[in-house]
């Protein structure tokens, strides 16, 4: 039935649905866990922009760290400079970003307007040029994250306190909603016949 109507079949090669249909609850748990912290997360945007920055930022610090030992540990490699260079300006990037996350979010959050409007502008021409089956769909996606990176860079400096942590709250829903649906969707598989 799935078939006639274009659903995918879930292979059960790449899933164990036993194990699967057994866990349901876990998946609804986790589901659920998400869709709160989102909620949360969308509350407190500046806060999850600021922290999600510093994150970042002691990230690069500690790759840059250990590309710059690495360096040094392979020293006869060719690659030594680009190695010892990379991993230098790794750690002064995170240090910059860890020392002033507002500045950081400002930076990123332009970065992600002109990502999405380049992007949009991208899949909007590819759309109209190519006209391929239900190229609609594409022109759509399109416009929306051409409109989003509008939306971003016009109420750019300001949207860089929200922005980051707005998305990180909406994909957290997002992702919950999935796992609550999928774990639903598990509880209701027959039990395997012996």
């Amino acid at each position: 039935m799935a078939e006639k109507v274009g659903l995918p079949i879930i292979n059960p090669q790449f899933i164990d649905l036993e194990e699967f249909r057994h866990n349901w609850g876990w998946f609804l748990v986790l589901g659920v866990a998400l869709v709160i912290l989102g909620t949360v997360a969308l509350g407190w945007s500046v806060f999850v922009t600021l922290a999600s920055i510093l994150f970042f930022g002691w990230l690069l610090i500690f790759a840059g760290a250990l590309e710059t030992i690495q360096a040094f540990w392979q020293r006869k490699w060719g690659g030594f400079f680009l190695h010892l260079l990379g991993g230098i300006l790794s750690v002064v990037v995170g240090i910059i970003i860890v020392a002033n996350p507002g500045a950081g979010a400002l930076v990123l959050t332009l970065v992600m307007a002109v990502f999405f409007m380049v992007a949009g502008l991208f899949r909007i021409i590819t759309a109209l040029v190519t006209r391929f089956p239900h190229w609609g769909w594409l022109l759509f996606s399109g416009l929306i994250t051409l409109g989003l990176g509008l939306l971003i860079w016009r109420q750019w400096p300001l949207s860089g306190l929200w922005v980051i942590g707005t998305f990180i709250g909406i994909d957290m829903i997002i992702t919950g909603w999935t796992w609550i649906m999928l774990s639903l969707a598990g509880r209701r598989l027959a039990a395997p016949k012996t």
